[in-house]
């Protein structure tokens, strides 16, 4: 039985290329100055020890992405793009590595590396779980040139922790590379993404791909037939008709009076939810400037189930992210420069990061049946609710309950700018 359909698709890029392509033939292996890796103890134990941190580098890259592009929307995977930048510090050595960690919001004198990587692995495998009603899968792939040869600890590191593998790839024939990677992630994305790649630099010797895809089902669907043309007020000159969908119902939902707007929390079946985060008009900067891990903690802490009227325009938008001037902008600059020392992916030191990009794509829409429909009528109907209506920009978060991670994280300026 469908009712409102989320999906969103997210790939994360990082292009390698070499600084001297005379020296790429393999390095003996040298001994990698790494711990071992444990898996022992309690998954999720060990997830949280990284989850604070990823959840300060998504409003990092949020604050980040709202400067480089004001007034536009704004959507990403933070968890995803976190999970990528971690497999290429696995790699990573020196200034190189403390950069990429740092980046991350990685404070390396409360926490351990192996930490780090041990709590991404727990993570990707609890979000991969199976017999979650969310359906959810995330994963690295590495396309790697012939003449390009990885170290064996490296190969075993990113697929014991980062759920990846390594796929060989002639990049000396750009176009068929190119073409092996964009059907790869048509392949990973169910069709959504059809070509993340462009062009490709011949100089290129490594793609990081990192993709998620998710979907899921509102607990209680909206009614397509009271979804009508409405206004969405985009500013105070701009106002666009959007389809907006509208549910009489009980929300868990809080009141933030000091910040000025209203949270209202839609569960999907499973261990996901949505936060919309609605600000009074002319507040969005005072809200964007009080956005931090502990304001989400408590609005999630003060939310209260109360029954509304609620409205939610259905959307279609993308983001698409130079991840190389974001990360710069974060103190990340040697792993793009003739400094970086990558040699803990090849065992040389003659590999840099020339390219990476980040690319999301959301779609809320409902495919209501009447029964779906019948099902989420929970209101007593004597009495008229209030009115929530989301009908000027705002925030949205997607979060997985089970591992406390932002998966998804958007601000929805115009839901008709595609």
């Amino acid at each position: 039985m469908e009712a409102v359909l989320p999906l969103c698709f997210l790939v994360a890029m990082l292009h390698l290329s070499v600084h001297s392509l005379t020296q790429t033939a393999h390095q003996p292996e040298a001994a990698d100055p790494q711990k071992q890796y444990s898996h022992e103890g309690d998954p999720l134990e060990s997830c949280q020890r990284i989850v604070s941190s990823n959840t300060d580098f998504a409003f990092q890259f949020y604050r980040q992405a709202t400067t480089q592009e004001p007034g536009k929307n704004i959507f990403f995977s933070p968890v995803s793009i976190s999970a990528a930048l971690a497999l290429l510090a696995l790699g990573s050595r020196g200034t190189s590595q403390a950069q990429v960690l740092g980046g991350l919001a990685f404070n390396l004198t409360s926490i351990q590396e192996e930490e780090i990587h041990d709590g991404f692995c727990q993570l990707l495998l609890l979000l991969n779980r199976p017999g979650s009603q969310v359906q959810l899968s995330m994963g690295n792939t590495l396309f790697m040139d012939k003449r390009l040869k990885p170290t064996k600890t490296f190969l075993k590191d990113i697929k014991k922790l980062y759920r990846g593998k390594a796929l060989s790839s002639s990049f000396q024939n750009t176009a068929e590379a190119k073409k092996e990677i964009n059907d790869y992630v048509k392949n990973k994305t169910h069709g959504n993404i059809k070509q993340i790649l462009e062009d490709l630099d011949p100089n290129t010797l490594m793609v990081i791909v990192n993709y998620i895809y998710f979907k899921a089902y509102w607990e209680n669907p909206f009614n397509i037939e009271g979804t009508h043309k409405d206004y969405f007020h985009v500013n105070a000159k701009t106002s666009v008709e959007v389809e907006m969908m509208i549910r009489d119902g009980f929300y868990k939902a809080y009141s933030d009076r000091k910040l000025s707007c209203m949270v209202v929390q839609i569960p999907y079946k499973g261990d996901a939810v949505a936060l919309f985060i609605l600000p009074s008009k002319g507040k969005m900067k005072q809200l964007e400037r009080a956005l931090t891990k502990n304001t989400v903690s408590k609005w999630k802490r003060s939310l209260q189930r109360r029954r509304m009227e609620l409205y939610i325009p259905k959307l279609s938008i993308s983001g698409t992210y130079d991840l190389k001037r974001i990360l710069m902008n974060l103190g990340v600059t040697d792993v793009f420069s003739n400094r970086a020392d990558l040699s803990g992916i090849t065992g040389n030191r003659d590999v840099k990061v020339s390219k990476a990009t980040h690319k999301a794509l959301l779609k809320i829409h409902e495919n209501g049946t009447e029964a779906a429909a019948a099902s989420s009528i929970n209101f007593v109907p004597y009495s008229a609710p209030p009115i929530v209506k989301f009908n000027h920009p705002f925030l949205l978060l997607i979060i997985d309950q089970y591992t406390k991670s932002i998966l998804f994280m958007g601000k929805i300026v115009n839901p008709t700018e595609k």
